[in-house]
């Protein structure tokens, strides 16, 4: 009943882990990027004795991303460790590293995470939301905000919805499709299972996301780049992933360090009114 855990790559993280050794270069050269799955790349460009260390945006979305760098005989003009949104298609340089003294055998090692998203999203917290599934229905919340079963830290102001497998779910808020998985058919509560996960990620235009979590196999309506309107329907929900029955998991968030995201409290519309805090 939660969200894939994030210690096991699932949520859109990537992890990478680097060593190279510096040897002395006479001229500027760009060596092979460092990219994962397709979103992010990370190139060493060297001049002489430095590196500098560019970060690409390989999508049409923002991501935001954590840089941290380890080293031997480098210094680090700045911080070893860097937290920055990237624009969609953007790149930037992330850090420079200097020799500290005349050892040839350099190295540095560098790890790397990421999350779609703008960490610096200024979210409208009057607009309000639509329930994620077919107006005039309405669905039993089994875990509403602050639940203690597991929706606390990043996960505070997720909602569950009690579904039955196929049941249609429609976009809460209009955006654009920014990752779908729909191949998987396994759910399950043992350590791992979020690897299980359906899933669909909208980007709404102020740099929050908004997901929904634990859909069919090929229940998503939807593919990567669509624009989608409030309402629309975009999957059908199911039982996939770390969940221990059939639900849909749905929250809005804003990303953070380390490939992180934080659950941001949200309000919905209802025919009965507005609802502040849903909860069972």
């Amino acid at each position: 009943m939660t969200r894939p855990s994030l210690t096991v790559g699932q949520r859109i993280i990537a992890r990478v882990k680097i060593c190279v050794l510096a040897l002395l270069s006479g001229s500027a050269a760009l060596a092979n990027p460092t990219c994962k799955d397709h979103w992010i790349c990370v190139d060493e460009i060297r001049d002489g004795d430095r590196i500098e260390l560019r970060a690409r945006n390989l999508q049409e979305y923002p991501l935001t991303y954590t840089l941290r760098v380890n080293t031997r005989s480098y210094a680090v003009n700045g911080s070893r460790t860097v937290t920055r949104t990237l624009n969609a298609g953007g790149s930037e340089t992330a850090m420079e590293l200097v020799p500290r003294d005349g050892n040839t055998r350099r190295s540095y090692d560098l790890s790397l995470e990421w999350t779609v998203g703008d960490q610096h999203a200024n979210h409208d917290d009057y607009y309000r939301y639509a329930f994620p599934y077919e107006r005039g229905r309405s669905y039993r919340i089994l875990q509403g905000y602050g639940s203690r079963f597991s929706h606390r830290g990043r996960e505070e102001f997720a909602i569950d919805f009690d579904m039955p497998v196929g049941t249609p779910v429609h976009a809460a808020r209009a955006g654009t499709v920014a990752r779908v998985v729909k191949k998987h058919d396994k759910g399950c509560w043992e350590s791992g299972c979020g690897n299980f996960a359906n899933y669909i990620v909208i980007l709404h235009d102020d740099g929050t996301t908004g997901e929904y979590y634990h859909l069919q196999r090929n229940g998503a309506f939807v593919e990567v780049g669509d624009a989608v309107d409030r309402g629309q329907l975009i999957g059908l929900s199911g039982n996939t992933g770390h969940t221990t029955m059939p639900h849909l998991h749905f929250a809005v968030y804003r990303a953070t360090s380390w490939g992180n995201t934080q659950s941001i409290p949200v309000i919905f519309e209802s025919a009965d009114g507005i609802v502040n805090k849903p909860r069972r």
